[in-house]
């Protein structure tokens, strides 16, 4: 591995460590400069919409030799993490997917379904419903020449969990998004063994992340050798009020509730009302290391935006706005560690208050290139563009217009000439997940390189589809 530019990551996977204030360096890869483009005309939504559809198919079907239970590669190959799909990407998939109300979308979420419950059945290690961070898809050499050759299916049954770059513990976040996109599908289908996976999610996330400390909640999960975190996320937490409502209402068990209100108690406890870090209102803070403290720097986009898509609340709706504000960039080749082509401009928002103060004269993380302070995080940018028109208020829509814009000429423009298991991608399809390299604040980066997240938070925003509503 030495002189590569691809290094391993975190012990947790690129997701999972929102919310947290842990510090773990997660490199995704270094970044080439990116090739200069002539200015070319925005096509209409709905084939905005359709191209981030091809993207996420294409992603699916990279490794049409490796069986027909599959999960989506989260980045294209450029990115450095092989075949590498994120549980939590594969959730927004799924959710995409249904969003769109298509039949072939609704086959494909039906099919990564299917293929998160074999995960759930098959592990190597666990039978007690829980899903690691990240599998493998596809055939890959990895950095010291040894080649992998299984898909998302070993050749004994159990499926090919993400060792090579310690994706190998499970989070309560991505558990959570699993169980909301199974949930979905049962919803959708009426096919029982949604419901049945989505319960044992639930079932795992309260024994093992269950917390009596004062801040109370729900913690972070286990690490790939079963130890408990410590931490505590907002984020999480958000994702479990969606999760426990939605068990409640599908399996009519009361306890659910329970658990719902222990998740929103934790996530109302670190409301910031005052005025605070600026003048555009209140704002949520990342949750707690130590169950006792609240960890009150950085403060990330997610917890200000999907805790409006989960609470539905006027009483918090203010976290938007503090967001749009606080959090807002704009990204053009004249700043600095920018690779947006010459003539290019994208708006949008930040990942966290820390992105923006981000050192821009170190890398990001070890064989990382420079962060750009003004990169925009087009997930989180889909995030506060869906929240927006959710939320209705005056102003809201033409806002979030703008964001989804700014989205969609991305599409046109950035991450061209990259490939998912080798294969040409469909012709400006999927979203890339920063416009520059970005720092986090959390240890990590993100990249312009096109991405499953990004592109279905994108489709969920453009159709109007809150995933977070219980």
């Amino acid at each position: 591995m030495t002189g590569r530019t691809v290094r391993q990551g975190p012990a947790l996977s690129r997701r999972t460590l929102l919310g947290t204030g842990l510090g773990v360096a997660a490199a995704l890869t270094a970044l080439g400069s990116a090739p200069a483009h002539a200015a070319v005309p925005r096509a209409a939504g709905a084939s905005a919409r359709r191209r981030g559809q091809a993207f996420l198919a294409a992603a699916m079907d990279a490794y049409p030799d490796h069986g027909d239970i599959r999960l989506t590669q989260s980045y294209t190959d450029q990115a450095g993490l092989f075949s590498t799909a994120f549980t939590y990407d594969n959730a927004l998939a799924i959710l995409a997917h249904l969003a769109v109300r298509t039949a072939d979308g609704q086959a494909r979420a039906v099919a990564l379904g299917d293929a998160l419950i074999y995960a759930q059945e098959h592990d190597p290690a666990y039978d007690d419903g829980r899903l690691r961070q990240a599998y493998n898809v596809g055939p890959y050499v990895s950095f010291d020449g040894v080649p992998q050759p299984d898909g998302f299916v070993r050749a004994d049954g159990t499926v090919n969990v993400g060792t090579q770059f310690g994706f190998t513990g499970t989070a309560v976040g991505d558990m959570a998004w699993a169980g909301i996109a199974l949930s979905a599908l049962a919803r959708r289908t009426r096919a029982r063994r949604f419901l049945a996976a989505a319960v044992r999610i639930g079932e795992w996330i309260e024994r093992t992340g269950r917390t009596d400390e004062p801040l109370g909640g729900y913690k972070f999960g286990v690490n790939g050798a079963n130890e408990k975190l410590p931490f505590t996320s907002t984020e999480h937490n958000t994702d479990l009020i969606c999760l426990f409502g939605r068990l409640a209402r599908l399996t009519g068990d009361r306890v659910w509730w329970e658990r719902r209100a222990r998740a929103e108690a934790f996530v109302k406890g670190m409301w910031e009302p005052t005025q605070g870090q600026g003048s555009s209102g209140g704002f949520f803070y990342t949750g707690t290391n130590d169950g006792v403290t609240i960890n009150k720097s950085p403060i990330p986009e997610d917890t200000q935006t999907w805790t409006h898509l989960a609470l539905d609340s006027n009483r918090y709706s203010r976290s938007l706005d503090w967001a749009a504000t606080e959090l807002a960039v704009l990204d053009h080749a004249e700043r600095r560690n920018s690779t947006v082509p010459a003539g290019q401009s994208y708006a949008g928002v930040t990942f966290s208050s820390a992105s923006l103060v981000a050192n821009e004269d170190a890398p990001i993380a070890e064989f990382q290139p420079k962060p750009n302070r003004n990169g925009v995080w087009f997930e989180g940018t889909a995030h506060l563009a869906l929240a927006l028109r959710d939320r209705g208020a005056r102003g809201d829509e033409a806002r979030a217009r703008r964001l989804l814009d700014s989205i969609e000429r991305a599409q046109d423009l950035l991450g061209t000439g990259q490939t998912v298991g080798g294969r040409t991608l469909p012709e400006r399809s999927g979203v890339v997940s920063a416009t520059s390299p970005l720092d986090t604040g959390f240890g990590f980066g993100y990249y312009p390189y096109r991405h499953t997240g990004a592109t279905a938070w994108y489709l969920m925003a453009a159709v109007r589809a809150n995933p977070l509503r219980a």
